[in-house]
């Protein structure tokens, strides 16, 4: 095992100004230590049909679960969360411990 990933995938309501989210993320991250990584994206080559709307990938790395435990209950997050939730229109998320299939070279 690798660690444990904190997968969010979403759509953003049409009024949502992207860069303050983001910005709002990464001061985030920044605050709480338990964060390991973080890394974000947004699509850009996906069929609508397969994307189903979502455009933004975000990607957390902890080091064990213990760590994206601490995290969410981080009065930061909790902060945070209030905002973001009101911008999303859809959410996927997914919370795993990671294996390594193929390590960096």
């Amino acid at each position: 095992m690798a660690g444990f990933k904190h997968l969010v995938v979403v759509k953003f309501k049409e009024d949502v100004v992207v860069e303050e989210i983001l910005k709002g993320m990464e001061k985030l991250v920044s605050e709480v230590d338990a964060v390991k990584s973080f890394e974000w994206g947004q699509d850009i080559e996906g069929q609508e049909m397969l994307r189903q709307g979502f455009t933004h990938a975000f990607l957390m790395s902890f080091d064990k679960k213990e760590d994206y435990t601490a995290f969410v209950s981080h009065p930061s997050h909790i902060e945070f969360s209030a905002t973001f939730s009101t911008a999303i229109e859809k959410i996927v998320l997914l919370d795993f411990p990671s294996v390594i299939a193929k390590p960096p070279a």
